[in-house]
């Protein structure tokens, strides 16, 4: 007999949400499905997802809820409110936030749903739209380890590489110093670009022969190639990113530590973000070097 697949929501249905869904649907778990704009859930329900009015609907038909949404007000809102993910989640059952958020935020959405007779895990995630495309993201859970079992095979339909890192907090810890290796990594990145230009090399050969010895990394092999041809549309958007290094500089500061690379790195993400660029791709700090160059010249 075929065991009877464990019923999913998922909450969030952005550039990434949609394909992480599309993988759990196609393995053969109902599905149901909420997003604020209702559209983008069409593909979806074509495919035979169930759409739900709101978030506290979603969790009252699943055994498993996952959320990935923007910020952690919205985190706040769709888990602690009344009538919210916790207060309808049937007794027993998981709820998992993908959503890069605090992890003291994460730590409190434990406990209350603790409290109820519900498991909550942190599951932040990293790899794009790319590794959600391909179901090769990279997943970092904090939460207890009879949860994490038992939502693992779920998680495998989205990611290739799946930790539990500790306890609740620990997975949202884990994608700061994540968010933290890729802003100084950008930085580099755009030098590397921006110099090579300066020089008076064709900056694409450079990355042909840098991005096979030792600065190799996807950041330049996979993003520097699409600063050069000025590509910005968005795997990730500058303003999610914007929000994960203040996350991550409050986080630096509560624990004392300085990081000016991280610093630096946002100063120059907020100003694209001024200047109108936050609903592009984190590459997208080329255009911050590609001004200086000019005034320089």
């Amino acid at each position: 007999m075929t065991e009877k697949k464990l019923s999913v929501g998922f909450i969030g249905l952005g550039i990434m949400g949609q394909h992480m869904a599309g993988h759990i649907l196609a393995a053969g778990h109902p599905l149901n499905i909420y997003n604020r704009t209702r559209a983008k859930g069409d593909a979806l329900v074509a495919r035979g997802a169930k759409w739900c009015d709101g978030p506290g609907a979603v969790a009252e038909a699943s055994d498993i809820t996952i959320t990935i949404v923007g910020y952690p007000a919205d985190v706040e809102q769709i888990y602690l409110s009344e009538g919210g993910l916790i207060a309808k989640a049937r007794p027993g059952s998981v709820l998992i936030d993908m959503t890069t958020s605090s992890p003291a935020l994460a730590a409190k959405i434990a406990q209350v749903a603790l409290a109820r007779g519900v498991s909550a895990l942190d599951a932040p995630v990293s790899g794009g739209d790319i590794g959600a495309k391909a179901g090769k993201l990279a997943i970092m859970l904090g939460g207890d380890p009879e949860s994490f079992e038992r939502v693992l095979p779920v998680l495998e339909l989205m990611g290739g590489n799946i930790a539990l890192m500790g306890k609740a907090g620990a997975g949202q810890h884990t994608k700061m110093a994540n968010q933290i290796a890729i802003a100084s990594t950008m930085l580099a990145v755009a030098e590397s670009i921006s110099y090579a230009d300066a020089a008076g090399l064709e900056p694409m050969q450079v990355l042909k022969v840098i991005g096979t010895g030792a600065a190799s990394s996807f950041l330049l092999n996979g993003l520097g190639p699409k600063m050069v041809d000025e590509d910005f549309a968005p795997g990730f958007f500058i303003h999610h990113f914007v929000k994960d290094m203040t996350i991550a500089l409050n986080e630096a500061e509560r624990l004392g530590l300085d990081l000016p690379g991280l610093a630096l790195a946002r100063s120059l993400y907020l100003k694209l973000v001024d200047e109108g660029f936050g609903e592009e791709g984190t590459q997208a700090l080329y255009r911050a070097y590609n001004a200086i160059h000019a005034e320089a010249r």
